[in-house]
């Protein structure tokens, strides 16, 4: 019988039992202030996962509240951003390693485990 991702993840110490929750896991690659999301494919090891990054659309009805200033200008509301995903298997898929830290990475950029994608853009940098 094949497992279940949830279930590898739990078998493999990398998420704790969550019995209320039967959805998909995800690793949402954090890039220093934004954020992309990535669906999890395959969980190889403990220390190797196989990731696809996932597209992401903005909701036209979130709009910027742009304030000129500072280095180009400043958005207020950009912590409300909504965001549709939408799976792609079009998109590579690729390995992300578990280091001593305890995080993935795919070279220098780290992954978030998550029950959820997360998309942000930092309209602010």
């Amino acid at each position: 019988m094949t497992k279940s991702i949830k279930e590898e993840l739990i078998e493999l110490g990398l998420i704790s039992g969550q019995k209320s929750y039967d959805g998909k896991y995800y690793a949402n690659r954090v890039l220093w202030s934004d954020i992309d999301p990535h669906e999890i494919v395959e969980v190889r090891t403990k220390n190797k996962i196989l990731v696809r990054e996932m597209d992401a659309e903005k909701n036209p009805n979130w709009k910027a509240d742009f304030h000129p200033g500072g280095f180009s200008g400043h958005v207020s509301n950009q912590e409300e951003q909504k965001w549709f995903y939408k799976s792609n298997e079009k998109n590579p898929v690729f390995a992300i390693w578990k280091r001593k830290d305890g995080c993935f990475y795919d070279g220098c950029l780290r992954f978030s485990l998550n029950k959820e994608p997360i998309k942000f853009y930092d309209y602010n940098f």
